[in-house]
């Protein structure tokens, strides 16, 4: 017969998950962080090797296949002469432009169609159909209308940003708790009321998620536009040095924009988290 006080065997991944309860939300959230940074740093790591390994084997055509010391000498001679920073100059001034431009204007209209069924009902295919166009075929459009300057950029790529932020306010504004609505009506709470204290709270995530996405598709927007023509900017740069196949200028200035689109989501990310920091870390 079993004794009452024998006491049965703890697996080992209960036990490391029962330690792991034991620990402050704090701390495994720190860890959690440490340990995904050192995960990134492992990739980024492995893919600059990946890249250095095909160019020292030769396996891609001498004209594309440039190394990464040749792509980081170009960024310290374009840094040195100005170059680079005067086109990321420009290039961000669009950026910006067009995102705060479209950012304002897709909510606005975001959050009055989710407010206003009846309207979202008739206007909801002319949206469709202007959102399915393909920007870039609007770029000789805006060209003409703004000429090759900052405004036909911002024109460009304030099309895609709009779309992305109108939609994300419109479902922010339908994700309401029905409940909380009926409670209202019976409370009596009025319109501005109901806007102020339910609707826009509960818009506020979806709203702040399209805005960061938003960030990336105008820099997306702004470099496509500046490659099919523009004074200057990164997109422009890559343009020129496409043109006569100076491939480690290209990759150099990619990678560029690549840390920028990164950078922009981390200080979207960082900005939401401290704005909503009334919400449980896992639902940012």
């Amino acid at each position: 017969m079993t004794s009452s006080n024998t006491k049965s065997p703890v697996p080992v991944g209960a036990a490391g998950a029962a330690e792991g309860q034991g620990r402050p939300p704090s701390a495994r959230r720190k860890r959690g962080r440490i340990k995904v940074r050192a995960w990134q740093v492992f990739l980024l790591i492995a893919w600059f090797g990946l890249w250095q390994w095909t160019t020292s084997a030769g396996i891609l055509d001498p004209v594309l296949s440039k190394s990464p010391e040749q792509s980081w000498h170009y960024l310290v001679t374009a840094g040195e002469s100005g170059e680079l920073w005067s086109n990321t100059r420009a290039t961000m001034t669009a950026v910006l432009l067009a995102w705060v431009m479209a950012g304002v204007a897709g909510v606005v209209a975001g959050l009055a169609l989710g407010l206003l069924p009846s309207t979202e009902r008739i206007l909801t295919p002319f949206l469709d159909a202007m959102n399915s166009m393909p920007r870039i075929a609007l770029a000789p459009l805006f060209i003409v209308a703004f000429g090759i300057g900052l405004w036909a950029k911002v024109a460009l790529a304030s099309t895609l940003v709009f779309f992305i932020v109108m939609s994300g306010a419109r479902a922010g504004i339908r994700s309401a708790d029905a409940e909380w609505l009926r409670l209202s009506a019976v409370l009596g709470v009025n319109k501005v009321q109901l806007f102020t204290k339910i609707f826009f709270p509960v818009a506020t995530p979806a709203i702040f998620a399209s805005l960061r996405l938003g960030l990336v598709y105008s820099l997306l927007g702004v470099v496509g536009s500046e490659l099919i023509s523009a004074e200057n900017g990164l997109g422009q740069l890559i343009a020129n040095y496409s043109a006569i196949f100076r491939m480690d200028a290209v990759y150099a200035i990619l990678i560029l924009l690549a840390v920028i689109a990164v950078i922009l989501n981390q200080f979207m990310g960082a900005i939401e988290a401290r704005l909503l920091r009334w919400q449980p870390p896992e639902e940012r």
